[in-house]
């Protein structure tokens, strides 16, 4: 027979008080985001900053394997190092490039969205709590 579990102070707890415990509301309140319950208006920085700095790590990787590959056609020692990470840094910037340049559009769109919706929220909660 399996024995409950015991507390830290050594009393034993049955299991209808295991599950009627408080961690259903923590999780409930712990997966609301606090943006989409809280109006406050946040800065550009703050909307923008994560694919701001996405692109910004792309261009410099972009730009760095631009400086490798055409290492490889002046330098004749370690040309072969050159060729291959070359056009492997080209690539991983240019497609950090383009995922951050392709997130800005998403966001924006977004926003417009929850703009919308909490026009409409503040619409309907002003007409039915009348």
């Amino acid at each position: 027979m399996e024995m409950p579990p015991k507390s830290p102070d050594g009393s034993e707890k049955s299991p209808q008080e295991l599950v009627t415990s408080n961690t259903g509301s923590t999780l409930y309140m712990s997966s609301r985001s606090e943006s989409v319950w809280t109006s406050a208006s946040r800065s550009k920085w703050d909307i923008y900053h994560k694919p701001v700095i996405v692109v910004s790590v792309g261009a410099a990787v972009f730009l760095f394997g631009t400086v490798i590959t055409s290492l490889s056609c002046f330098l004749t020692h370690n040309k072969s190092v050159y060729k291959m990470t070359g056009p492997a840094f080209l690539s991983l910037g240019l497609m950090l490039l383009v995922c951050g340049l392709v997130w800005i559009p998403i966001i924006r769109k977004k926003q417009k969205q929850r703009q919308k919706s909490q026009f409409l929220q503040s619409l309907k909660s002003f007409f039915f709590n009348r």
